[in-house]
C-alpha cells in the first residue's frame, strides 16, 4: 500500500509540473489574426512517422507542394511530382535551415522512441525550426504535440495520466513541455496540436477540437488521419492562432 500511495504521489507530480510547464492557452483574442497569402509551398517534418505521412498524402490531395526533411528517404514510400524529399536531420541546423528557406509554412509531427533516456530532440530540433522561420520569415507553424500537457493535463484519461505517462513517456512528454515552450515564446504564427491518443483508422472528417476536448476518467482517441487533417486546415485558419487546442473524437 505504501509503495502504491507513493507512486500515485508520483504520478499526481508529475501531472502538476507537466500542467505548470506546458502551454496555456487562455481565451482566444477576438482580432487574433495572421496578415498572410495562402500558403502555397509547405514543409513537412517527422514525414516518415505516422501522422507525418498522413500530412504528405493530405497535403498533396489538396494541391500543396511539399517538402519533406526526412532522415532516410527510403522510409517515406510516397512519389509525386509535387513532393520533394530532402535528407537531413532537425538537430542539424543548417539543414533545418536549407529546408526551411522559400517555404510557405511548416507542419511538424516529430516524434522519436527513445523513451527511457533523457532527451532534447524535440525540443531542440523545434528550437532549430523556429530559429530558421524567423530567419527567413515563414511565419505559419503548425505543430503536434499531445494531450497531457499544459491546460490540457489530466485530458489523456486515468491509464495514461496514472501509468502511461509516469512509467513509459515521462522524460518524453517532458521534453514536450520544453518543445511547447520554445514555440510559444517565438514571434511565430503558430498553432500547437494536443491529439488524444492515436491510431490508424480511416480518416473521420469529423471530430471535436478545441481547450476542453478530453476526459479525465477514459482514454480519448484518434486517427493519425483526422490530426493531419485538423493541422492541414490551421495553414488558412486563425481561430487557434497562438494557442494550443486539443483534438479528439
Amino acid at each position: 500500500m505504501l509503495l502504491l500511495a507513493l507512486f500515485v504521489l508520483y504520478a499526481a507530480a508529475l501531472s502538476i509540473a507537466l500542467a505548470r510547464a506546458g502551454v496555456r492557452s487562455g481565451p482566444l483574442g477576438p482580432n487574433e489574426t495572421a496578415s498572410r497569402r495562402r500558403p502555397a509551398k509547405v514543409l513537412i517534418l517527422g514525414a516518415t512517422g505516422g501522422t507525418g505521412r498522413e500530412l504528405v498524402a493530405q497535403a498533396l490531395q489538396r494541391g500543396y507542394t511539399v517538402t519533406a526533411l526526412v532522415r532516410d528517404p527510403s522510409k517515406l514510400r510516397i512519389e509525386h511530382p509535387q513532393l520533394k524529399v530532402i535528407r537531413g536531420d532537425v538537430l542539424d541546423a543548417s539543414s533545418v535551415e536549407a529546408a526551411v528557406r522559400d517555404q510557405d509554412a511548416v507542419l511538424s509531427a516529430l516524434g522519436h522512441k527513445r523513451y527511457f533516456s533523457p532527451t532534447r530532440t524535440l525540443s531542440k530540433g523545434t528550437g532549430n525550426v523556429v530559429r530558421a522561420m524567423e530567419s527567413h520569415g515563414v511565419q505559419r507553424f503548425v505543430c503536434e504535440t499531445s494531450l497531457g500537457i499544459g491546460d490540457s493535463t489530466g485530458r489523456m484519461g486515468l491509464y495514461y495520466t496514472l501509468f502511461v505517462i509516469p512509467v513509459i513517456l515521462p522524460l518524453y512528454y517532458w521534453d514536450k513541455t520544453r518543445q511547447e515552450r520554445a514555440i510559444a515564446a517565438s514571434k511565430l504564427d503558430w498553432v500547437i496540436t494536443r491529439p488524444a491518443a492515436l491510431n490508424n483508422r480511416a480518416r473521420r472528417g469529423k471530430y471535436r477540437h478545441g481547450f476542453d476536448v478530453g476526459r479525465f476518467l477514459w482514454t480519448v482517441r484518434i486517427s493519425r488521419a483526422d490530426v493531419a487533417d485538423f493541422m492541414l486546415n490551421q495553414l488558412t485558419m486563425d481561430t487557434y492562432l497562438r494557442t494550443a487546442p486539443g483534438v479528439c473524437w
